[in-house]
């Protein structure tokens, strides 16, 4: 029967391109995994791989069956895992991605109380897979994302947590602080400053700067918000931000903030997780806790 042993032969078989390397890998010896993969040839009369000069070549089955890995062997890890946090007095793991460079500050808020609530669950938080979130929450990686582009996928759930508004940040004596909107062509001749994410996923690009077919004189990435405003407050350039964030740095930097258009551009961070994950009481402490710093 095709089990999880053979899910993990051509998992690394496919990795590592060698049956040496993936036997290495397993801890088992190279004649060992070729008759356990051969075993598996002779019930189903499919190959699983053929020689290709000195490397090894996957076939339509085999192939298929590493999809089928990638896909089945990440939440039996995840499982083992969580049954051992179980076994050592672990209540569980949470592993949170984000894909919210200003959401940060927002996350550290509630970090510390959702620790103090749930003592025995260990937090994680990771940005390693970009803006391959639901990818992530699909094979097991994260359990939660957070995001303000929620992409709808199957097996995934959607939890808003609270609105606000992307503004420009400009300094307190610029000509656009006496506006009570930005238009495209007020960023001409500006420097703009946004996090480190493609123009193609920024909204002050595709809602309001290319859909004018206008853009800024420069355009500068910046890491953290602290560094942006301040760059923003010396006269530098002006920043697109969440208001949230101006209103808590107005005062003490002098910014202010700015409508982007006339209507502004509306949007809302969420909480993404797998269909049924809700249920998990340390999660759903999460959602709880998350709700009530967002109001």
């Amino acid at each position: 029967m095709l089990d999880r042993q053979h899910l993990s032969i051509l998992r690394e078989v496919d990795r590592l391109g060698s049956l040496t390397a993936a036997a290495e890998r397993l801890n088992v010896t190279q004649s060992a995994l070729s008759h356990t993969i051969r075993k598996l040839e002779e019930r189903y009369g499919v190959a699983m791989w053929e020689k290709d000069g000195r490397n090894l070549r996957l076939t339509e089955a085999g192939r298929y069956i590493v999809t089928v890995a990638q896909r089945v062997l990440p939440q039996i890890e995840r499982a083992e895992d969580t049954l051992s946090d179980y076994r050592y007095g672990q209540r569980g793991s949470l592993k949170i991605g984000m894909e919210c460079h200003p959401c940060h500050q927002w996350l550290m808020g509630v970090t510390k109380p959702y620790l103090v609530d749930w003592p025995h669950v260990d937090l994680e938080l990771t940005t390693s897979f970009a803006f391959g979130g639901v990818a992530a929450l699909t094979v097991y990686e994260i359990d939660i994302l957070i995001t303000p582009d929620p992409i709808e996928a199957p097996g995934i759930l959607y939890v808003p947590v609270f609105d606000y508004e992307l503004v420009l940040a400009v300094p307190s004596d610029h000509r656009l602080a006496l506006k009570d909107c930005a238009e495209p062509a007020d960023l001409l001749n500006e420097t703009l400053f946004t996090y480190p994410v493609p123009p193609q996923r920024l909204d002050v690009f595709t809602q309001f700067l290319v859909p004018a077919n206008f853009g800024p004189r420069h355009h500068r990435n910046v890491e953290t918000t602290e560094m942006m405003l301040q760059l923003v407050a010396a006269g530098r350039g002006v920043s697109a931000i969440p208001d949230w964030l101006v209103r808590q740095e107005a005062a003490s930097l002098g910014v202010r903030p700015v409508r982007i258009g006339q209507t502004g551009i509306q949007k809302s961070i969420h909480l993404g997780l797998r269909s049924g994950d809700e249920a998990v009481d340390f999660i759903a402490g999460f959602l709880t806790t998350s709700r009530q710093i967002a109001a």
